[in-house]
Order: structure tokens, then C-alpha cells, then sequence
């Protein structure tokens, strides 16, 4: 494991079935077992090391039996490098407090930040806590189904993921103390019950990961470090609630990790915009996931280096270092999306042509615009395992702030 001299931050290497991952590591999303509009080949070509999963989808559908029968979602993606399911907690827990709330999602949107969510309609909770698990309806058809900490485990085995995640309950930023202790406490109990369901179910390859909760209170976290750390997990990942701004992680992160192993890698749930990356590997975090980059891509929001020499002004200033190639100013521009990458879109393809197939929603462009921004994200953390086996990781922060 290399260390950076001045930050928390680390990177090494952790060794599965499948393949080696090297860290820090950004893992894109395939819901349904499969990342939107790209090929298991692209998302190779890319530089992807990993896919995460959603368990909750696919037991719904096409459910985790059909998978089971084709050897699993490796050899049904036909995905032969490493692989994460989640325990299906954030999506039916979305389906409660979530909608209770009108935030969106609990895990990567901050309410002080998001001027939308006081517009948002509230909704009926679709699901219901218990002291054995929850009952939820089906997005899809309002079938009533149940999730408990061994049946999500059950239904990850099927999957057959490397990775796979306790059962856990995740909270609005919205809970206050009282109710956000006793949810935590609850997950405490429903984690060593995913560990004994682990060593019934769970295959040999398998590595089942801890989901330290808490919300946004010091005292909470620290708790929920020290219990989840306290069972024989070998990995772990922190969960949301993470608080009403970014700040706020940032201190959930300063609290909790310094209480887990140093030893075992520490995934961060559901973060990915690049200052977030940043600022948890500063920390010390090992791995992210989140939809944002090829979210970003299909709507026609491109990554690009705030350097990169074809940068305009708007993205040199920009920290989110994104171009919006539906603008009226790339409808001759003969340059590629940025001039420093070395993806299949930037060696082929001028801003002008991507900006001609979104006006003309040519489907062809969420694939391109998706390889870009993925190619993007995997050169950008290449470079942060780099900087921080020099000795240099706040030097290359530095770059896109």
C-alpha cells in the first residue's frame, strides 16, 4: 500500500475471483446489469475495473432465479472482471423516507444544496420497518415484496457478485437524533444477522462488506464505526444519510474512518462528482460508485480537464469541469471534447458532430458520450494512484479546484 506524506489518502490493490482491482477506484453503475447504453466491451475499453450492481432491480426483475440459472451476472452481463451488488436497502428505503421527505435520492443529494427538492411533491411511503426487515410494493407493477437481512444476502449469493453488502437501514438527511439512533441500532442488529446469513449462503469468493450508519451526528457515527468494525467484515462502506451538504461528509468521513482497520478497504456509497472524489481520498477512501458520469454523458454534460487546452472559459473556472455540448457554441467547433483524452469519441469525433446527434437525439450519442465521460473518470483516478505514490495527491487536487 502506497501512502500519501501530507493526506490520508492510499492506494493498493485488492485481489478477487475475477481480477485485481487497483485503488482508489471508481465503479460505474449497472442497474439492471448493464451500464446505459454501452457494451460489457466498452465499459472494458473505458478502463473499468469493476461494475456495481442493484440488487433490488434485479430481483425484481428479471429476477435473481433466472440469473442464478445462467451461472450468475457475470455469465449473464458476460462481465468476466470483478463485480458489486448492493443490499437493495437504499433503493426500498428510497421507496420510504425518501418520498416522505421529497429528496430525490438519500445518499448523493444534499438538501441544503439542492434548491429543487422544496419544489418536489411529496409522496405516499411505499415501504415499512420492522425489527426483521421491510416490506415494500414493486415500483413496477405495486406487488408487495419483503427484504430481511438474510433474504438480501440470499439474493446477492444468486447474483454471485465479488462484492456484496450488508443489510442496512439508510436514513433521510431530514431523521433527527432520536429516530436516526434507533435506525442505526436496528442496522447494528440486521449486520450481524447479514453475517450469519453470509456464512450460511454467501459463496467462497465473496466478500461481504459492513455499512456503517449514523446520519449526520458525530456521536452516532463513531458508535456505528466501532460496532461494525467490532464483526469480522473484511471491507466496508459508508452509507447515508450523508448529511445536508458537502461538508457535512466531509466530517462524517473525518469521524468514521480514522475508527475502521486500516487494513481493509473503505467504499463510499453512491459519491462520485470529482470534488467529492478528491476530497474522500484525501480522507482516506478506497472506492466509489455513482451514476452521476454516464447520467452526465446522456444528458449531453461532458467531462473535461479544467486544463485541457481546449478548455473555454467557462470550464477553466468551473470545478465541476463539465461541458454542455448541447450549447449553440459547439455547432462548428471542429475540436474533440478534450484534447488531453485518449478515448474512442476524442480520437474520432469533433464537438461539432456530438453537438449535431444530441440536438438530433441520434441514439448513437449516448454511447459516445458515455465512453468519454467513463474514459475520463478512470484516467483521473490512474492519476490520483499515481500522484499519491509520489507524493503529490494535493498537487493534483489542486488542478481542479
Amino acid at each position: 500500500m502506497a501512502r500519501d506524506p501530507d493526506t490520508r489518502a492510499r492506494s493498493g490493490v485488492i485481489h478477487t475471483a475475477h481480477g485485481a482491482i487497483e485503488t482508489p477506484v471508481f465503479m460505474p453503475v449497472g442497474t439492471q446489469a448493464s451500464v446505459k447504453a454501452l457494451t460489457p466491451d466498452d465499459v472494458k475499453c473505458t478502463g473499468a475495473e469493476i461494475i456495481l450492481a442493484n440488487t433490488y432491480h434485479l430481483y425484481l426483475r428479471p429476477g435473481a432465479d433466472v440469473i442464478a440459472e445462467f451461472g450468475g451476472l457475470h455469465e449473464f452481463m458476460r462481465w468476466d472482471r470483478p463485480l458489486m451488488t448492493d443490499s437493495g436497502g437504499f433503493q426500498v428505503f428510497s421507496l420510504g423516507s425518501a418520498l416522505r421527505d421529497g429528496v430525490g435520492k438519500i445518499g448523493d443529494i444534499f438538501p441544503d444544496e439542492d434548491p429543487r427538492r422544496a419544489e418536489r411533491p411529496l409522496g405516499d411511503m411505499l415501504a415499512k420497518i420492522d425489527e426483521e426487515g421491510v416490506t415494500f410494493k414493486s415500483h413496477l407493477d405495486g406487488s408487495a415484496h419483503r427484504f430481511t437481512p438474510a433474504h438480501s444476502i440470499k439474493v446477492q449469493s444468486q447474483l454471485g457478485a465479488d462484492f456484496i453488502l450488508a443489510f442496512d437501514e439508510c436514513t433521510s438527511p431530514l431523521d433527527d437524533f432520536a429516530y436516526t439512533r434507533r435506525a442505526m441500532e436496528r442496522t447494528h442488529r440486521w449486520a450481524a444477522r447479514s453475517w450469519d446469513a453470509y456464512a450460511q449462503f454467501g459463496r467462497d469468493y465473496q466478500t461481504l462488506f459492513g455499512i456503517v450508519q449514523g446520519g449526520a451526528y458525530r456521536e452516532l457515527r463513531e458508535d456505528s464505526a466501532r460496532f461494525i468494525s467490532s464483526l469480522p467484515f473484511r471491507a466496508y462502506s459508508i452509507g447515508g444519510s450523508l448529511g445536508k451538504s458537502k461538508r457535512d461528509m466531509h466530517q462524517i468521513l473525518e469521524w468514521t474512518l480514522p475508527l475502521l482497520p486500516d487494513e481493509k478497504p473503505r467504499h463510499l456509497l453512491g459519491i462520485g462528482e470529482i470534488d467529492d472524489v478528491f476530497e474522500a481520498v484525501q480522507r482516506g477512501i478506497d472506492m466509489f460508485d455513482c451514476v452521476s458520469p454516464t447520467r452526465w454523458a446522456r444528458n449531453g454534460s461532458l467531462l473535461i480537464h479544467p486544463a485541457a487546452s481546449n478548455a473555454g472559459a467557462e470550464e477553466k473556472l468551473s470545478r465541476r469541469g463539465r461541458l454542455h455540448i448541447y450549447n449553440a457554441q459547439f455547432e462548428r467547433d471542429p475540436q474533440p471534447i478534450d484534447d488531453t483524452c485518449d478515448c474512442y469519441t476524442c480520437r474520432n469525433f469533433s464537438r461539432a458532430y456530438l453537438h449535431h446527434l444530441f440536438r438530433a437525439r441520434e441514439l448513437v450519442v449516448y454511447r459516445l458520450a458515455s465512453i468519454h465521460n467513463l474514459r475520463f473518470m478512470f484516467r483521473l483516478m490512474r492519476r490520483i494512484r499515481e500522484a499519491i505514490a509520489a507524493g503529490r495527491f494535493l498537487e493534483l487536487k489542486a488542478e481542479f479546484e
